[in-house]
């Protein structure tokens, strides 16, 4: 059995994955490198080698990203095909997600909407604000920048100590609305506010940042799905922050298995043979 590798070369971190030649686009296998400037052959073999492949069995590379214009030169003596971003990150999500239609949106060091219409995909808009948002504003507030700890901070924090909320300033409200709301974010920072308060807050700010975005760019293509990916997916405030919007405005986040690779998936899509 072949596999195709499709390769994800991203700002900050590279992320492969593994299709079987023929039968289903399931990724076969996955992995991911935090240090982007790791050598590709490198991460192929520790890819390979942990799951009882060789070089002999890949069959074909698909490489995506910001990086993946130097790829060839790491890669010579491959079959390499280079496929752009925005594409993939759309024909990704929707194979995971298992849906025809809806704004792909991934969420990396920064973050990009895509709309995906079966085998049309758009790239809508894109925002600054992302993964590096959140690493950067809790480098300078918390003293670290490791993603898990962020996160396991973020979990014991209390947003009431950074954030103003709609349910802090207003009684019977429209549907609209909820008390949890974000009225202004870091406008209530108490003077006690922790540390994990402070992680609380940027991973709030971030998430619904993107969140308000994605609702605006189903809004303007006229669907109501939203598919996520990318390495943000992984935070576990995801789902809580999105199921209000969900409630809010009747557009449905899908956190499709996989979502972390879903743009290397969608690039080995374009060489896979269903």
């Amino acid at each position: 059995m072949s596999v195709i590798l499709g390769i994800d070369l991203g700002s900050s971190a590279t992320k492969l994955a593994a299709l079987r030649t023929g039968g289903s686009a399931e990724p076969l296998f996955s992995f991911r490198s935090g240090n982007a400037d790791r050598r590709l052959p490198e991460l192929i073999g520790c890819l390979l080698n942990t799951h009882g492949f060789t070089l002999r069995d890949v069959d074909s590379i698909v490489v995506t990203g910001t990086r993946a214009a130097k790829a060839r030169e790491e890669l010579a003596g491959f079959p390499v095909y280079e496929e752009n971003e925005f594409s993939s990150i759309g024909r990704g999500a929707l194979r995971l997600a298992g849906v025809s239609r809806g704004v792909a949106v991934s969420l990396g060091t920064g973050t990009a909407f895509v709309l995906a219409d079966g085998d049309t995909y758009r790239h809508l808009c894109g925002t600054g604000i992302g993964g590096g948002t959140l690493t950067g504003l809790c480098r300078v507030l918390t003293g670290t920048d490791q993603f898990g700890t962020i996160a396991e901070l973020a979990g014991a924090g209390r947003l009431g100590k950074v954030d103003l909320t709609v349910g802090d300033l207003f009684g019977p409200m429209p549907k609209t609305l909820h008390p949890s709301m974000t009225v202004t974010n870091f406008g209530h920072l108490a003077p006690d506010a922790s540390p994990a308060d402070y992680a609380a807050g940027v991973v709030n700010l971030v998430l619904q940042s993107i969140g308000t975005m994605s609702i605006l760019a189903c809004q303007s293509c006229g669907t109501d799905t939203v598919i996520l990916t990318g390495s943000l997916t992984e935070l576990p405030q995801i789902q809580p922050a999105y199921s209000l919007f969900e409630q809010l405005y009747g557009i449905r986040f899908l956190l499709p298995p996989h979502a972390v690779f879903a743009t290397a998936v969608g690039a080995a899509l374009t060489q896979h043979r269903a």
